[in-house]
Formats: structure tokens, C-alpha cells, sequence
């Protein structure tokens, strides 16, 4: 894949097309060993050596991550309030990635950051049937029939009708498989059957589960394994 010098820069968030010229001019950016003044002539990043300050600038052409999202941070890529999702992955190559999808910002647990947007569409395609599962902690008496309530599809508050899900409860905790996303969808369901959530946590989404060994925060790269899975449902 051919890539012009400049557009390899910014997308790695080296530099600004701008700051890339200007760099050149001063013979700054190094391409196989020789300095090169043209930033719109076409590199290989899989072949090509870029250098730049003396440092050797690596490049994907995609990243995924694996990020347990703690309390407190929100789904976005930038936000003028609070921290988000995005700024948790410290040494990420790209400055394009975003959530796959949206958590509360009270909510923690999985959310794969990406700059796939093919397969983030596929992910959260309702038509696509992927499922989502949560862990949930719950206040107030969950009704008899709950468990056929959350399968036929719940009515939520604004009349909308949820996709059929499945509930398994246990004492005031339950694990939740949903195929939407909805805005709060999860709380709602619980509030449409008289309860009220006080804990959440997504475990998996599709055949991606959450690595345990992630503490809230904590981020890995995906496997080769699992992003091929992911694509392949």
C-alpha cells in the first residue's frame, strides 16, 4: 500500500501537514536513510523506513484494542468535560481510533477501540445479531415472570419495544444478553420491570470477552485470533 509522506505523518500523529513541510525543509524526515524535502511523494510504510528526528515512526493501517472501561471516563473521542475512552490508550499508533459503541459513564467492563469502521457497523448492527452481555447489580424485586418479560421484548418508557433478550438472575445480580444498544438500554429494561440498576458491566460483545486480567483502565492489543473471529461472524 502506497501512502503519500505527508498523509503517513499526520495519520500517525507525528506531525501536521504543515509541520511535516516544514520539516522537510530542514531535512528532519529521514526515508530509508536519505533525507526527503517532497512530502506529497509516495512511501510504503510496510517497506519504507521513516524517520523522523532521528526516531523511527511506526505505522498500522489498523489497531485494535481491548479496553476495560473504568467509572468516570466517557465513550468518545474527545470531550471538553471529562477523560475519555480514546486518551486511555497511551501508545497508540493512529490518531483516528474511537469506541466501537457507547458504555454510560458510569458503566465499566469491555469496549474495543478502533479505527475499523466496517467491522464496528457489523458489530453493532441490530440486523447483524451480535450479542452483548452484561453483568448487573440491581435494586428492588425483580417480578415472577422478568425472565418472559425480558424475552418477549420489554415496552421502555417512551414506548419503544426492546428485542427479545435473555436473563439469568441471582439475588439482586444477573447476567444480561441483549443484541441492540439503545440509549441506557439496560438500565430501562430494569426500570421497565420496577428495578433499578446500581452496578453494570459489559463482559463480552460477539465472540470478544473481556480479559480478566485487565483492571479497570487497562487496555491491551487484540490477538490476531480474536479480530479474526470478530470479522468473521
Amino acid at each position: 500500500m502506497m501512502i503519500r509522506l505527508d498523509k503517513f505523518l499526520t495519520e500517525t500523529g507525528s506531525l501536521t501537514r504543515s509541520q511535516a513541510k516544514e520539516a522537510a525543509k530542514k531535512g528532519r524526515i529521514l526515508v530509508n536513510g536519505e533525507a526527503e524535502k517532497k512530502t506529497d511523494r509516495k512511501v510504503d510504510p510496510e517497506k519504507d523506513e521513516i524517520v523522523l528526528d532521528g526516531k523511527k515512526i511506526s505505522y498500522a493501517a489498523y489497531e485494535y484494542y481491548m479496553l476495560n472501561k473504568p467509572k468516570g471516563v466517557v465513550s468518545a473521542t474527545e470531550d471538553k468535560k471529562y477523560p475519555t475512552v480514546v486518551q486511555l490508550i497511551q501508545d497508540r499508533k493512529r490518531t483516528d481510533l474511537f469506541p466501537a459503541g457507547r458504555l454510560d459513564i458510569d458503566t465499566e467492563g469491555l469496549l474495543l477501540i478502533t479505527n475499523d469502521g466496517e467491522l464496528t457497523h457489523n458489530l453493532l448492527s441490530p440486523k447483524k445479531h451480535v450479542d452483548k452481555v452484561y453483568l448487573a447489580e440491581f435494586e428492588g424485586v425483580f417480578p415472577e415472570d422478568g425472565k418472559e418479560q425480558f424475552q418477549a421484548g420489554l415496552i421502555l418508557e417512551d414506548g419503544v419495544k426492546t428485542m427479545p433478550a435473555h436473563i439469568i438472575v441471582n439475588g439482586n445480580q444477573a447476567r444480561l444478553t441483549i443484541r441492540e444498544g439503545k440509549f441506557h438500554q439496560v438500565k430501562r429494561m430494569f426500570q421497565a420491570v420496577g428495578c433499578q440498576v446500581t452496578y453494570l458491566k459489559r463482559l463480552s460483545m460477539g465472540s470478544l470477552t473481556l480479559d480478566e486480567n485487565l483492571k479497570p483502565g487497562e487496555y491491551r492489543p487484540l490477538t490476531n485470533e480474536e479480530i479474526e473471529s470478530l470479522k468473521q461472524q
